[in-house]
């Protein structure tokens, strides 16, 4: 005959962890707690204070500078931009057409060519501190500069056709919220 035994189970007691286990009995710990807790607030009021800063505009009494006409550019000095594989035009900047002003933005010209050929040009500025980029001109097929119908200042993350001034933001007009120390900086950064 078999005969069953039942398994012994063994319960072993999980200890769960005290605060009063851990600093003890002694008292002088305590304050250490305290202190804990306040470098927390901190830390966390810092980090709120950073984010409130990067929400609200860096200047409100801010004025742009006056914009001077397009100036002429060169398609056979243009420095290439390194775009994605995804993007099928080919961008470049006109080195001659570089100018950080005194407000902190960097106007260019840029040159887009297509597979075809096709070749548009943009007179724009990026506004390094507030990653935000104002499209002043675009050249037609006569090569004559037209002023396109609002011109405002639009997030660089935003979603207009091409992703062209981010990268050229990235790649050399900015250095973070700052624009680039001259246009020399720049070019030396594109040609990298």
């Amino acid at each position: 005959m078999v005969t069953f035994r039942m398994p012994v189970l063994n319960y072993r007691r999980v200890r769960v962890f005290s605060l009063t286990r851990f600093l003890g009995t002694n008292v002088d710990r305590w304050p250490t707690l305290a202190w804990l807790r306040l470098f927390g607030a901190l830390v966390l009021m810092g980090g709120s204070a950073l984010a409130y800063a990067l929400i609200v505009d860096v200047d409100p009494d801010w004025q742009e500078s006056e914009v001077p006409a397009p100036p002429t550019f060169n398609r056979d000095t243009l420095l290439p931009l390194e775009m994605p594989p995804y993007v099928s035009l080919q961008f470049g900047i006109d080195p001659a057409s570089l100018v950080i002003t005194k407000d902190g933005i960097v106007r260019y010209v840029v040159v887009a060519r297509s597979a075809s050929g096709s070749v548009t040009a943009f007179y724009e500025g990026i506004r390094c501190a507030t990653a935000e980029v104002k499209t002043y001109a675009r050249s037609n097929s006569a090569g004559e500069w037209v002023k396109p119908g609002s011109v405002e200042w639009r997030a660089l993350s935003a979603n207009h056709p091409s992703k062209h001034a981010g990268v050229f933001a990235r790649q050399a007009a900015c250095d973070g919220a700052t624009a680039a120390n001259s246009a020399a900086d720049i070019v030396r950064a594109l040609k990298k």
